[in-house]
């Protein structure tokens, strides 16, 4: 059966897309708004025939009207946690087996196509792969009574990595020490054939564990398994990402804007790259507001094109920005310049290389560099 929607043009950049678009914007410009992280991803098509569908509001298991449900499965749904693009996050709680808090995700209402439900079922078995002390676990997955589908997770009680680190006021060897573990929690990810593709400060979560801080990264909802499970399955996937750009615009790769026509684990090691800017300079590469400002294709020609500065160069010259971010890192502003100059500067750029061939080869590659600075030997790394 073919199904046809009629395209609307986004109010922001006037791009034709087919299906509605919420609030008047195309995927990409609510993206840039906060509303999901998948630029370009077209609206569902209706459900195909033989395929569950959920109506709007009540889906007759108690959720979809806008009300917290009082049970998923076995789980009483104590709150809301936070919104994705295709599921919504619940603290839930266990209580047999054991009894314990847990992070349910349940598949959106009216977002149950086949190509949705399947690319859920990927991020459930993508998570299920995992096992590494700070990547969050998966312990159960099911579907509801009316078929829709839901995972759980341990809840990982934490911050973003960005706000623990300047809530906590940690210095630059601290906040480097802190990122040293997430970047072999992502070389664990890519040796199991998986690829986060969405890495970004709010799904690296820190909390403190016996006194000491242990960063988490979640959220794999929009990973890409290189090795996957069966033909039928990545074909499915393929399917659904075929011409969508996928990520979070300010730590964006560059093959992620199209600069290339695939996307491997080194789109990964870039999105690091941006991470660690913003630990050691309180800024990313191509900030926030300048996105914003940018039509879709201008803002995918900047991630493609526009080579960041030093990280040392974005806290000169002396302002109240640069002394908030010089304060937040325990250190004079001046020391702060002369920290991240060299060695620091070298590392990042190196890691955030528009040609991916210059990038390290590995996670793991890009840790062990961090891991020579903080031992005062000599670095991979170096001036172009």
């Amino acid at each position: 059966m073919e199904f046809e929607i009629p395209p609307v043009r986004c109010g922001k950049c006037g791009l034709s897309l087919p299906g509605e678009a919420e609030g008047g914007l195309c995927p990409a410009c609510a993206k840039l708004e906060g509303a999901n992280t998948v630029v370009g991803l077209p609206a569902p098509a209706p459900d195909p025939v033989g395929w569950p569908t959920i109506p709007d509001g009540d889906g007759g298991d108690g959720v979809g009207d806008g009300e917290t449900p009082p049970f998923i499965g076995p789980y009483r749904i104590l709150e809301v946690l936070g919104e994705g693009g295709f599921g919504i996050v619940y603290r839930a709680e266990q209580t047999d087996p054991i009894h314990r808090e847990v992070a349910l995700k349940l598949i959106k209402p009216g977002m149950d196509s086949r190509q949705i439900i399947r690319r859920f079922e990927a991020e459930r078995r993508t998570l299920a792969r995992m096992e590494h002390p700070n990547i969050a676990a998966v312990v159960d997955a099911s579907t509801t009574d009316q078929g829709r589908p839901y995972f759980v997770m341990e809840l990982v009680r934490g911050e973003a990595v960005t706000v623990y680190c300047d809530k906590n006021r940690l210095n630059i060897r601290e906040r480097l020490r802190l990122f040293i573990p997430i970047c072999q929690a992502v070389h664990h990810a890519h040796q199991k054939a998986v690829l986060h593709r969405d890495l970004k400060p709010s799904n690296i979560l820190v909390a403190t564990v016996d006194g000491r801080p242990m960063p988490k990264v979640i959220d794999f909802g929009i990973a890409k398994a290189l090795e996957a499970a069966g033909a039928e399955a990545q074909e499915s996937l393929q399917r659904t990402l075929e011409g969508a750009v996928i990520g979070t615009p300010q730590y964006m790769s560059p093959e992620q804007a199209g600069a290339a026509p695939d996307i491997d684990t080194r789109s990964d090691i870039y999105t690091l790259g941006v991470i660690l800017y913003e630990l050691l300079t309180g800024q990313t590469p191509l900030s926030r507001e300048s996105l914003r400002k940018a039509g879709l294709e201008e803002m995918l020609r900047r991630i493609r094109e526009e080579e960041p500065g030093r990280p040392s160069s974005r806290v000169v010259p002396l302002t109240q920005a640069t002394r908030g971010i010089s304060t937040a890192r325990q250190t004079e502003p001046g020391k702060l310049t002369r920290t991240l100059s060299g060695d620091l500067d070298w590392i990042t750029l190196r890691a955030l290389e528009k040609e991916r061939e210059r990038r390290y080869v590995s996670a793991a590659a890009l840790a062990a560099d961090v891991e020579r600075y903080l031992a005062n030997e000599p670095v991979e790394a170096g001036p172009p």
